[in-house]
């Protein structure tokens, strides 16, 4: 039960105070075990699957756009209906390519483009959708592949979240060598000489440390101006200026010395072919924050997939990590950048949570923050699912993922009672590495006196006044973040927190 606020900021009070050199009388005694006897497991089964889905809110609902031509919609986050899914021309948000494939996939995505795909089936990769408030139409960027680095962004409108998109036109390539970049703008930009010294490297397209165009995401930024951020593995992550009143890229001065190239844009994180994609750019009012989300790992269900976060207060950067840092080329970027979410094993999942990657994020309109990804199972299979995370951000402006899918929760701003959230937590630390290995929960108990008491761990833990701020230390190591009830899968009460530090994120689960 969650009691009245005047009593939740006393309760904290004297948390603060008392767990300096408070000992309990007696001796308590604490069961470690993990167990999950007793606890409800939810259905982790969807009706949908979208892969790398992207979130639009439109006309009261949220849309989720994702690669392979699939589409999806919900009207609270949880419960998601088929829009459309596979390639086939009679798709009713994406058939309209089919009539224009001799343009659509001129330089790739289909087994006649200019570069050939290694299979029968076009490729159509990771859209994204915003409403484009000058010309009153939706854009859809997304791109066409033929191989791992050959790729092609291009953009659609429509007058309707649901479509169709008609396509419009090709706007970055890569990928190209000596021979094929004559199938590109690139020569529009740029002249063949800094083409041929900078974007081939022998006779291939120098890929270490130019883009693969693909991922891209359209956002706009405080001011009112509209970027696109794009980028998966290759040379890293990049950004370009949209022209709003076209939905055309806008094509900068070069300026190496802060790595802005005249065709690619501005790279902002990595490069060496170092496992980084999928980029989302959110700007946070709240806050003051850019945060840019991307993935690591491989995205099959034991590669590591993952998703990691970094922000800056402008938009373009430099955006850094926990540490003030971030990667770059070659770098072992495990290193860098807050890990939000990986592998994981809670209380009421039936199978662990894999690969959780290939976000979107989003404010709402009451000012929830929501992470938006797929995720596949420990279950021996690829198959993957949408999933909707609410975010609180802590006092440090780092957004902190609840455990459990969304089901409405509202934060309580004033905090809770101590009586609420003292007591046994399923805690999972989701470290940095990137690897298939799953985070699986340990007991540590929260105690009045501010303790954290462990098997093999101990701490101590406050929470702030009037609020759900909380801080918690253990083994030496400070997380800070919130506390905040909810249901698990099962829809059962928990009380949970949400903690970053170096990071790393730590989430507490306690049933109530």
């Amino acid at each position: 039960m969650i009691r009245n606020g005047k009593k939740k900021a006393i309760s904290c009070a004297l948390v603060a105070a008392m767990s300096v050199g408070l000992v309990a009388c007696g001796t308590t005694s604490y069961d470690f075990k993990v167990s999950y006897d007793g606890i409800k497991t939810g259905d982790v089964s969807s009706k949908v699957s979208v892969h790398d889905p992207s979130i639009l809110k439109a006309d009261g609902e949220y849309y989720i756009f994702g690669s392979h031509m699939s589409a999806a919609k919900s009207s609270d986050l949880l419960n998601w209906e088929k829009v459309a899914d596979g390639y086939s021309k009679k798709n009713p948000v994406y058939g309209q390519i089919y009539d224009v494939a001799d343009e659509a996939f001129a330089y790739s995505g289909s087994k006649n483009s200019l570069i050939k795909t290694d299979d029968k089936q076009v490729h159509v990769w990771a859209p994204d959708v915003i409403y484009n408030e000058t010309t009153g139409l939706y854009y859809m960027y997304y791109c066409t592949t033929s191989t791992w680095n050959a790729s092609n962004l291009c953009y659609g409108t429509s007058t309707t979240p649901e479509g169709p998109y008609e396509w419009q036109g090709a706007l970055i390539y890569s990928g190209f060598n000596r021979k094929t970049i004559s199938g590109t703008d690139v020569l529009d930009y740029v002249d063949e000489d800094y083409a041929y010294k900078n974007y081939i490297k022998g006779a291939q397209y120098n890929y270490e440390d130019y883009p693969n165009a693909i991922d891209p995401t359209v956002f706009y930024d405080a001011d009112g101006r509209m970027w696109m951020v794009y980028g998966s593995w290759s040379g890293g992550i990049f950004l370009l200026e949209i022209d709003k009143t076209t939905g055309l890229v806008i094509h900068p001065e070069a300026d190496k010395a802060n790595n802005v190239d005249p065709y690619y844009g501005k790279r902002l994180l990595g490069g060496g072919h170092i496992s980084i994609e999928g980029p989302y750019i959110m700007y946070d009012e709240a806050s003051g924050y850019y945060y840019l989300f991307v993935s690591y790992g491989a995205l099959t269900s034991n590669g590591g997939y993952q998703v990691r976060v970094f922000r800056s207060k402008t938009v373009d950067g430099e955006y850094v990590d926990m540490n003030g840092k971030y990667p770059e080329k070659s770098a072992q970027h495990q290193n860098f950048g807050l890990k939000l979410t990986g592998n994981y094993k809670l209380p009421s999942l039936e199978k662990a949570y894999m690969a959780t990657g290939h976000n979107s994020a989003f404010v709402d309109d009451d000012g929830r923050m929501y992470l938006v990804y797929h995720t596949r199972f420990n279950d021996n299979g690829e198959g993957h699912s949408p999933r909707v995370h609410q975010m609180l951000v802590n006092e440090d402006g780092w957004p902190c993922e609840l455990p459990y899918q969304t089901q409405g929760e509202t934060v309580n701003k004033d905090g809770y009672d101590t009586d609420d959230i003292i007591g046994r937590y399923y805690v999972i630390n989701q470290g940095t590495a990137i690897d298939s290995k799953i985070a699986n929960p340990v007991i540590l108990y929260l105690e009045k006196n501010g303790k954290v008491k462990g098997e093999k761990s101990e701490g101590t833990w406050e929470c702030k006044d009037g609020s759900y701020y909380m801080n918690i230390t253990i083994d030496g190591k400070k997380y800070s973040g919130v506390f905040c009830q909810m249901k698990d899968e099962a829809g059962s009460d928990v009380m949970t927190f949400s903690a970053v530090g170096e990071n790393k994120s730590v989430w507490g689960v306690k049933y109530l």
